[in-house]
């Protein structure tokens, strides 16, 4: 049965403990709720953030309220908005980089860890003691550090090159004898790490990215604001581009409902096309 374990810290910088375990910690997201992300419905309304509500005026104007009559719900600016911080979630750049550590149990590999962290993992680690072993006789770690440094250097001086040279050792042995550490996602929803822990409490480190709307830098606020703008145009279009034209006194006003679909995809795809090209990180492929 997965564990869902006790955070013992959280943020860029391991403040204090937060929570009664992971998944009810005061996480640094700032207003973007990953739970509702892209996952809610007409009946359920609408309730914005002050950081919705910025982008929401932002596709006003630029589409000329109060000038001009903006044809869409709030429903379908909040959509436009999902997509837009989906979309740059997806592609967290390297600055978005936050670390939460949780206490794993002895014998326990499988753990219910949030999908927010789940959805852009960097890394996993277990942290390391000052010799960087399991301190339990009968792992690897252990056994042979105790060997070494018997056979080595029990009445000698132990010097810090010498440490770094068991180290490599170390880490040989382990890629030697399949000992080395990994780790997996299973359902989007548990981390099962590998070997499991040996010893209670034993400190998990895990590196994830996710974006913080208070400290989002102003660039890629403007990102997510020009993309939600971008897709509100093509939802605008979509909706003028049923009627070609309306009465007037003029004898008909024309729409611009097809050139807003056009225009509106155009710059979708330039901006998707500049967050990969300016702000995503290469992936990384680690273990631990």
């Amino acid at each position: 049965m997965p564990l869902q374990p006790t955070l013992a810290a959280w943020g860029n910088s391991f403040a204090p403990y937060a929570g009664a375990n992971i998944n009810s910690a005061t996480v640094t997201n700032g207003e973007i709720n990953y739970e509702t992300l892209n996952n809610t419905t007409l009946v359920d309304g609408v309730e914005w953030t002050r950081f919705e509500e910025n982008i929401k005026d932002f596709i006003l104007a630029r589409l000329g309220h109060p000038v001009v009559r903006v044809e869409l719900t709030p429903y379908q600016m909040k959509t436009c908005i999902d997509e837009a911080v989906g979309t740059m979630y997806n592609h967290a750049p390297l600055f978005a980089t936050q670390m939460v550590t949780f206490d794993a149990s002895a014998g326990y590999a499988t753990y219910k860890i949030p999908s927010y962290i789940l959805d852009n993992l960097e890394y996993v680690v277990y942290k390391k003691t000052l010799l960087s072993i399991q301190q339990k006789a009968g792992t690897l770690e252990f056994d042979f550090f105790i060997k070494y440094f018997q056979d080595n250097y029990l009445f000698q001086n132990f010097g810090i090159a010498d440490f770094y040279l068991l180290q490599q050792n170390l880490e040989m042995t382990r890629k030697i004898l399949g000992q080395e550490g990994s780790f997996s996602v299973l359902d989007n929803q548990y981390l099962q790490i590998s070997p499991k822990p040996v010893v209670t409490p034993q400190t998990v480190i895990i590196i994830y990215r996710g974006l913080n709307s208070d400290t989002l830098h102003p660039a890629y606020r403007n990102w997510i604001q020009l993309y939600s703008l971008a897709c509100s145009k093509a939802t605008l279009g979509q909706i003028r581009g049923k009627y070609q034209t309306v009465p007037s006194p003029g004898g008909g006003a024309r729409l611009n409902g097809e050139s807003l679909v056009k225009e509106g995809q155009d710059e979708k795809d330039k901006l998707l096309q500049r967050l990969l090209d300016e702000f995503e990180e290469p992936p990384r492929f680690s273990t631990y």
